[in-house]
């Protein structure tokens, strides 16, 4: 039977909405993961003193592109490199030659493999990993299992000793960065977790005691969703390479948390894309500012790189006219092309919403900072949307087809 009844939704106060998000940290997980004890993870890892110089990281969507996000912010920064331990390789897609290439940067009788997988049964991650397997020996002392508790892969684990770290329950896979997904081959790569954590929980601690981010971020959320059937695409336009994962990251937590059907049967979403300073400047910089009005821009920086490397003060024959960026340090050139570019649409394009967050420095402090903020803004735009923020049934269904289709084919 078609139910055709019309829910009306009322426009919900910010202490409505404040409530809600209260409420539900007592069954969503992901809110407790910046206070995790991280003293249980070092001790255990530490007993099992794998010595592999790479890891090898088996995974896909939420299993792997947290965790790359904080590795491509912070595997350049001088002051980590010296002590960073491992090396981390990431094992997602099933396209073949993808796949080869990977291995063939690898030292395989030298890697520790970490196979992530909530479910236990994902197409993608266990076909690489039985593919690995037919060319490497797995076992105690080259293998470790990310899953959940009474998974297969678990059973699996377990069958063949083999040391595993769960996934909470209530954790969804888009969420997870801050669990075990992300903290154990985090930590033996060498990166300060307890810091990572710090800064999700600077972000957390200041919106529940409703400091200075409990009202910017209710009211960016609100703008979202008021302004949702105008400016319906949402653009992270990040001035620096070191963010290109996190906007990989960003588009599938923004994509699969709040693009859903609410209780009245409509579609519901905002688009997510994310543009990398100074290059895109040179391509959907275009589309930005003359383009159809349906594009709010959130602009982001690193304040200090903490490089100082520098444009050579020489004179190229023909480009004299282009002496005066000599001795300008790179670190400057790219923030101002961001100040330029965000001026720019400010100044004279005055109906295109902008807002800009400023990174401090390359560091698990401030990337622990972001992560989280974007996780909470997700959860807030849900709320106002009056959408299940955690669920992904239109990615379920495909798996199911997918599943029918190779069990047909065998």
């Amino acid at each position: 039977m078609k139910n055709n009844l019309y829910y009306p939704f009322v426009s919900l106060s910010d202490e409505d909405i404040f409530t809600e998000i209260k409420k539900e940290r007592e069954d969503i997980g992901y809110y407790s993961l910046p206070y995790v004890d991280t003293s249980v993870i070092k001790s255990r890892l530490g007993n099992l003193d794998f010595k592999q110089k790479q890891i090898a990281i088996i995974g896909i969507g939420g299993s792997t592109l947290g965790t790359y996000a904080i590795y491509n912010f912070l595997k350049y920064n001088k002051q980590r490199n010296k002590t960073l331990k491992k090396e981390l390789f990431f094992f997602e897609s099933t396209d073949p030659i993808n796949l080869n290439g990977t291995i063939a940067q690898l030292n395989l009788e030298d890697t520790l493999f970490i196979v992530i997988s909530k479910s236990g049964t994902t197409i993608e991650t266990i076909s690489i990993f039985k593919y690995l397997s037919s060319i490497v020996k797995m076992n105690s002392q080259n293998l470790l299992v990310i899953t959940e508790d009474d998974s297969k892969l678990n059973s699996f684990a377990a069958a063949n000793g083999i040391s595993t770290f769960e996934i909470p329950k209530n954790v969804g896979g888009r969420f997870s960065v801050l669990s075990n997904v992300g903290l154990v081959p985090l930590y033996l790569a060498g990166f300060d977790i307890d810091e990572l954590l710090k800064g999700a929980r600077k972000i957390s601690t200041s919106f529940f005691e409703q400091n200075e981010l409990y009202n910017q971020l209710l009211k960016k959320a609100r703008t979202y969703y008021e302004y949702k059937d105008v400016y319906n695409i949402n653009a992270i336009f990040s001035y620096s390479q070191l963010l290109e994962g996190f906007n990989k990251w960003y588009i599938q937590l923004w994509g699969e948390s709040l693009g859903k059907i609410d209780a009245n049967n409509t579609n519901q979403g905002l688009t997510p894309i994310g543009l990398l300073g100074p290059v895109d400047q040179h391509s959907f910089l275009q589309l930005i500012v003359e383009g159809k009005r349906d594009k709010t821009v959130t602009f982001i920086k690193i304040k200090d790189f903490k490089d100082d490397t520098k444009i050579a003060p020489i004179t190229l024959e023909g480009l004299e006219d282009l002496d005066y960026i000599n001795g300008l340090n790179f670190k400057e050139l790219i923030n101002l092309q961001a100040d330029a570019t965000i001026a720019s649409v400010k100044e004279y394009k005055k109906d295109i919403p902008i807002d800009l967050i400023e990174i401090e420095e390359i560091s698990e402090f401030e990337i622990g900072k972001l992560l989280f903020y974007y996780e909470l803004l997700t959860s807030i735009v849900g709320k106002f949307l009056r959408i299940n923020t955690y669920d992904q049934p239109g990615v379920e269904g495909g798996k199911i087809i997918l599943k029918e289709m190779l069990k047909k084919k065998n």
